[in-house]
């Protein structure tokens, strides 16, 4: 007793403290909150700075895409001249300024031109065209825009054709400008009217053939050809005359214009009327109205860039674009659309020679800028009093202006006149075609070429591209997530992710390569296979699951769960492989040996080798594994007492499946599809490989596209930098950035709510 109240009596020794406030914890809790804080201000500033790149790109593609909505601007050069030379001459009938701005022309009613410096006064040198005795200038013709040429009606019924040129040389390195008169058909008059009759309307059109003349006495229309053959062993030039037998008219004409393929003559009478004659025919295709006020007349015509279109000016400050285009009985002479300058007539109309805009003059001396296939206003300014002719450089830029006796010299900064919102998203009536459409088309070979910048089919082709990849990778992406996540055995689910998402490593470059040299022929020669192998792998796979479920238990039971996916494997390449297989004898039992032309010639369906079925089968396994992996990481994120409390609850796996899991991951599900469906988006090398890059708008998936990206891809290295053709292709990419930053701002909204809505689960 006396040992047993000993030992209760002597306490245990008290078992040491644990000391958290050491010198060395302290120094390590230290080193720990300084690493979080640089961890916290890393992630921070890394945010930040790519906010801040991203914010950059924006403002910069701004920056770059503004210039193209701006108007013209308009600066006078100096103070109008009153040189004395010009105190001396007659009535002005033309100006014209040489490309180098530096040398300018000036014609009057007595056959003099004179030359002289565009900025100042000093007389350059005068020749005196070969009037023929006793013969007055009555009119004045001009060839297309762009060309030098022009031809002088005469009171005798007689026409001269010449042209001024301008040949730069650098004699002592001095660059000089030297102006000359040519006369392409030999100095003496053409006689175009037999009786001698004053031509009050004269025009002209030089083509490949020879010249055609055309003139009017009153009402009487008359037109010559001459054609042109040189010898090739002497080089003797010999002309060759045919005189066109055209109708008379019932009113006095106004104006004259030849098409410039010489298939039509314009012939502008009474006060808006326009008599079309065919030339091949030599009789009247049409006769139309080209105002639709009553109380309005044709006071100006003048032939647009290329002389398709007629502009024609009228007696309340309209002007309105008419060219040829198939009708319902044939060609027909159209409206396309109007300009306004002001209330008082049109006296001139100047069209540039390089682009498909023009300058009007009106009586009062207002001035406007306009561009035809844009339907754009870019200036209306007031420059000179009445009674003012005008003169416009072949690059545009520089307007020379005579009025009151004196000169005037403006600049003209006009750089994107052909680039309007109308123009890039609307509908657009352009020269040679039917009707409006949606065309995208940057150059061409010639020189009177109308840029066709509709960004629709381009934007079209993004999105057509985008639904044919989501609509094969998404269903397959989200349920094969699913399956992984839920019903796969873990085993398997750690081979099986790691590959999908090795998928996504793939470079594009090489499934574009892959689908444009490998995939589209194949799937061109194998279409009826393609579709059969579309229709009958679901199939299979549910006549697999099927005989699966009546296979005796204990086969069943010798599978381990969440590894039945496996046996599906031989399934899917048996059936593949017999599809495919019978590709040939369905072709030969239903199409005709032929499924392409069958599908062009019986159902009327275009087919491209390279097309968005293509698209959308290497496009859809490039964005696979972009939805798979965060999907499958969202419904595997699915807390497991979830599952087990629905699944103790006597909910069976697929109800869990459907009213918890999938509810409950919707929110990562979604956003998956988000950055799938960008990815499809932006993506520029498969499309750029396969579809053949043909920007056309039509929802046929046997046709190609053109996307944005791709356009860009492709157009970039070409374009010259700061013009609209390069603008443009910036903003494509704006176009793309602000789609991105659209979609992606709505999918977290949405995600947003939907996390809070399940929350509670």
């Amino acid at each position: 007793m006396t040992d047993m109240a000993k030992d209760l009596t002597t306490a245990a020794p008290p078992t040491p403290r644990l000391d958290f406030n050491t010198p060395a914890l302290q120094r390590k809790r230290r080193r720990r909150a300084l690493q979080d804080r640089l961890a916290r201000w890393y992630v921070t500033v890394g945010g930040l700075a790519v906010l801040g790149a991203i914010t950059l790109i924006f403002f910069y593609l701004i920056q770059v895409v503004l210039p193209m909505f701006q108007g013209a601007e308009l600066s006078a050069q100096g103070e109008p001249q009153r040189p004395a030379w010009l105190a001396e001459q007659g009535q002005a009938l033309l100006l014209a300024v040489e490309e180098q701005n530096e040398v300018a022309m000036r014609l009057d009613a007595r056959g003099q031109v004179r030359f002289f410096e565009a900025a100042g006064e000093r007389l350059l040198g005068q020749v005196a065209l070969p009037i023929p005795a006793g013969a007055e200038i009555v009119s004045l013709g001009r060839d297309l825009p762009g060309s030098n040429r022009l031809v002088l009606g005469f009171s005798n019924g007689q026409a001269l054709v010449f042209g001024h040129s301008y040949q730069v040389t650098y004699p002592g390195n001095v660059k000089t400008v030297t102006p000359r008169i040519d006369y392409p058909f030999g100095e003496t008059p053409i006689p175009l009217d037999p009786q001698g009759r004053p031509l009050h309307q004269v025009a002209m059109n030089v083509g490949s053939d020879g010249l055609l003349l055309a003139a009017s006495t009153g009402n009487q229309v008359l037109a010559l050809e001459l054609s042109r053959e040189e010898n090739l062993m002497t080089g003797e030039v010999t002309l060759s005359e045919r005189r066109l037998e055209l109708p008379q008219l019932a009113e006095p004409v106004k104006a004259l214009l030849i098409d410039p393929r010489q298939l039509w003559l314009y012939v502008i009478n009474g006060r808006s009327t326009a008599d079309v004659f065919d030339l091949r025919r030599q009789e009247l295709n049409g006769r139309y109205k080209l105002l639709a006020d009553p109380q309005a007349e044709v006071t100006e015509v003048t032939a647009l860039l290329g002389g398709l279109s007629l502009m024609v000016g009228d007696s309340k400050g309209g002007i309105e674009q008419w060219f040829m285009a198939r009708g319902e009985t044939g060609p027909e002479l159209k409206h396309v659309r109007g300009f306004q300058l002001a209330g008082s007539p049109i006296v001139q109309i100047l069209p540039e020679e390089r682009r498909k805009g023009f300058l009007a003059l009106d009586a009062a001396g207002n001035l406007g800028v306009f561009h035809s296939t844009a339907h754009r206003t870019l200036l209306v300014e007031p420059v000179a009093s009445a009674g003012a002719l005008a003169a416009l450089s072949p690059r545009a830029d520089q307007l020379l202006l005579e009025s009151a006796g004196r000169l005037q010299s403006f600049e003209l900064d006009n750089p994107h006149p052909e680039v309007s919102w109308s123009a890039l998203w609307g509908k657009v009536w352009y020269e040679s075609y039917d009707e409006p459409q949606y065309v995208w088309q940057s150059t061409s070979a010639n020189t009177d070429f109308e840029p066709k910048l509709s960004l629709a089919p381009l934007t079209f082709g993004t999105l057509k591209a985008a639904f044919y990849a989501m609509l094969l990778a998404a269903p397959m992406a989200i349920c094969a997530a699913i399956y992984t996540a839920y019903f796969m055995a873990p085993a398997m689910r750690t081979k099986v992710k790691p590959v999908i998402e090795l998928m996504e490593a793939l470079p594009t470059v090489i499934l574009g390569f892959f689908a444009g040299l490998f995939l589209a022929p194949y799937v061109e020669s194998h279409l009826p296979g393609i579709f059969s192998l579309l229709l009958l792998t679901p199939l299979g796979i549910l006549a697999a699951a099927y005989g699966w479920s009546r296979l005796p238990e204990r086969i069943r039971l010798r599978v381990p769960d969440g590894w039945e996916a496996a046996l599906l494997i031989p399934v899917i390449l048996v059936v593949g492989a017999f599809a495919l297989g019978m590709s040939g004898h369905l072709e030969n039992w239903f199409f005709g040996g032929d499924m392409r032309l069958w599908l062009t010639n019986d159902l009327g369906i275009k087919f491209d080798q390279r097309n968005a079925l293509v698209v959308g089968l290497a496009m859809g396994f490039a964005v696979i594994p972009n939805i798979f992996s965060i999907a499958e990481d969202a419904v595997f994120s699915v807390p497991k007492s979830l599952t087990l409390g629905s699944l103790a609850l006597g909910a069976t796996p697929w109800q869990t499946l459907t009213r918890v899991v999938i509810l409950t991951a919707s929110p990562g599900i979604f956003s998956a599809l988000m950055i799938g469906l960008g990815r499809a988006v932006g993506e520029t090398m498969i499309v750029l490989m396969a579809t053949g890059n043909t920007p056309i708008m039509d929802v046929n998936v046997f046709e190609g596209l053109r996307t944005l990206a791709a356009n860009v891809a492709v157009e970039m290295p070409e374009s010259e930098v700061g013009s609209s053709h390069y603008r443009v292709l910036f903003l494509s990419a704006l176009v793309l950035l602000m789609f991105t930053f659209v979609m992606n701002t709505a999918a977290e909204l949405i995600r947003t709510r939907l996390r809070k809505k399940y929350a509670s689960l």
